[in-house]
């Protein structure tokens, strides 16, 4: 199973062509305690980058966008009455959605967990 991660704190674990979505352990803990989680629709497409769920913590609200193209195939509905799972377990129980792939390519534009370490390091 591939991992990936964005420059904005999110996480893609590819399995075949369906990938889990989540923020990183590092943002949740620059959120502080999450509240809520506005999940997206299913069926939905998306191309990279765009504005996909939101994520609300007691200091801040913040955009969760799309790392790949494709469509949104399901959302982890235990979010909408267990929100802290963000903070528990933000790069497991508490991941936001599923996607299906357009194209594996875009994976190649993300950072592998050593150059997402080093990103944060130098933040």
């Amino acid at each position: 199973m591939t991992v990936k991660y964005t420059k904005e704190h999110e996480w893609i674990r590819l399995d075949g062509d369906i990938a889990t979505i989540g923020i990183t352990h590092f943002a949740q803990e620059q959120l502080g305690d999450v509240v809520f989680v506005e999940l997206p629709d299913t069926d939905t497409a998306c191309e990279t980058g765009d504005e996909v769920a939101v994520v609300e913590s007691v200091k801040a609200a913040s955009d969760i966008y799309a790392p790949v193209s494709g469509v949104i195939i399901g959302a982890n509905d235990a979010l909408n009455t267990q929100p802290e799972l963000v903070n528990s377990d933000p790069e497991g129980e508490g991941w936001f959605f599923q996607m299906r792939l357009a194209d594996t390519a875009d994976l190649d534009d993300l950072l592998d967990e050593a150059e997402y370490q080093t990103f944060i390091q130098d933040a």
